[in-house]
């Protein structure tokens, strides 16, 4: 009688509900399947409809869903028309939404482990109910986690007062090599659509770091050769696994249909000739700033990919947007959502204009492509002291006295960015680490085998 095949360790995982959290923990739950788990991916409602739809508009079935993977979508507290980019405001709701029809599900499929998001650290209250074992997983860098875990202390040092505003706006750096960021440029001082959410948000985090080292894991997006003054300064230990960057798509973790002439155009390109233009998923220009974006883009006189979201910018419509394929004819291509890390990987690209998101920042690192930083909001302001001060891999994109940034600004900084050797060298070597941690027997690598030991005790 044949010998029955092992039973597959069921892991729940658990992201905020945006974009730039939902897609690395994808790639995460896919690797995990190679690995043998099976993996149960909990989705918002409204969330999941958006994955749906956009299969379903790329004409895209099941098989952009890896198998293995089970999707499961839970309310997120809010109605139909809720503005879901006040991410403070969503944040809030969701304990009270999804944690009793989690506790539910991890009874139910019997659950040992459950890879947690830390922006949704209230889930590992369901440790304490349940018994299920909870690996915390950052979406961001370790420089930003380890900040966190700083501000009570710069409370007491008089840099922040208890709501998070900031009362001396010096230059916060907590170790020679970690990056350095002005206290008006810390990520809770652009989160929250007022105040009182954006003290949430501090009180929450503080709250928080108790709870950090009674994780039975904490995992990181990144890799030890960039970031080891920022991991030495954890609660615990972590165990390192990135850059988790797809080896392909990965279809079922995008909001909106990825736009895949964008590389057939690319083919059609010289090599390092295209200027790659990408904001995420959460960032939003007014009418000002999009026309001097795209005066500068034309300025500029080489060819550009844009990714103009549908949600990008304040007061523009398809119109607005044709007229200036127009305008530009061959020389640049608009497209609402690109498969950017086949974009990035892409030999014609010469450098990246970017929010520099922490999914973007891994991406371009992994591919070598040098940056111009124009950061949004949130953690951005720190990725953007890593690329420009501390891996010497792109430039910052500096606004005038009224805020805006100007197409000549655009036009003198690519200019600045591409005639620089240095850069170029620096952005490859740091390209060559990050492929050689990820490789079999590279940091990344063993911490993953590790992880996976990990996952698989009872």
């Amino acid at each position: 009688m044949a010998a029955a095949a092992p039973r597959q360790v069921r892991v729940m995982v658990l992201p905020f509900p945006a974009q730039g959290h939902v897609m690395p923990l994808m790639e995460l739950s896919r690797r995990l399947v190679d690995h043998g788990f099976e993996v149960d991916f909990v989705n918002t409602d409204y969330n999941q409809a958006r994955v749906l739809a956009s299969l379903a508009a790329g004409r895209e079935a099941g098989a952009a869903v890896h198998a293995g993977i089970n999707f499961i979508s839970l309310p997120d507290g809010m109605g139909p028309d809720a503005d879901r980019t006040d991410v403070v405001s969503l944040g809030q709701g969701l304990p009270a939404a999804m944690l009793s029809r989690l506790e539910e599900l991890i009874r139910a499929r019997n659950t040992r482990w459950f890879v947690v998001d830390v922006s949704m650290m209230w889930a590992r209250d369901l440790a304490a109910t349940t018994g299920v074992r909870v690996a915390l997983f950052l979406t961001y860098s370790a420089a930003i986690f380890t900040l966190r875990t700083h501000i009570p202390r710069l409370v007491e040092d008089g840099i922040i007062d208890e709501s998070g505003d900031v009362q001396r706006n010096e230059r916060i750096q907590l170790s020679p090599k970690m990056p350095a960021v002005a206290a008006s440029e810390l990520p809770w001082t652009h989160v929250g659509k007022n105040p009182e959410s954006r003290r949430a948000l501090l009180q929450s985090a503080i709250k928080d770091k108790q709870a950090y080292a009674l994780a039975d894991a904490i995992v990181c997006n990144t890799f030890r050769e960039i970031e080891s003054e920022a991991l030495a300064l954890l609660p615990k230990e972590p165990l390192v696994i990135g850059p988790l960057v797809a080896s392909k798509s990965t279809s079922a973790s995008h909001f909106w249909p990825e736009d895949l002439t964008s590389l057939s155009w690319l083919d059609g390109q010289e090599p390092s000739s295209v200027v790659y233009v990408a904001f995420g998923s959460i960032t939003v220009f007014d009418t000002k700033r999009l026309q001097e974006l795209a005066d500068g883009l034309v300025l500029i006189g080489r060819p550009f990919l844009w990714v103009v979201r549908p949600n990008f910018a304040n007061g523009i419509d398809e119109g607005w947007l044709d007229e200036f394929r127009c305008r530009v004819g061959g020389m640049g291509l608009v497209v609402s959502w690109a498969p950017q890390q086949r974009v990035l990987s892409h030999p014609s690209v010469a450098c990246f204009i970017s929010h520099c998101g922490w999914n973007s920042t891994m991406e371009g690192v992994r591919h070598g492509v040098p940056f111009l930083c124009w950061p949004y909001f949130a953690d951005q302001f720190l990725n953007q002291s890593y690329i420009c001060d501390i891996w010497g891999t792109g430039l910052r994109i500096c606004a005038d006295e009224r805020g805006i940034v100007t197409k000549e600004e655009i036009k003198d900084k690519v200019a600045q960015l591409l005639g620089d050797e240095g850069i170029k060298t620096r952005a490859l070597s740091l390209k060559s680490r990050a492929c050689a941690s990820v490789v079999d027997g590279g940091s990344s690598h063993q911490d993953l085998l590790k992880f996976v030991n990990l996952l698989r005790k009872q």
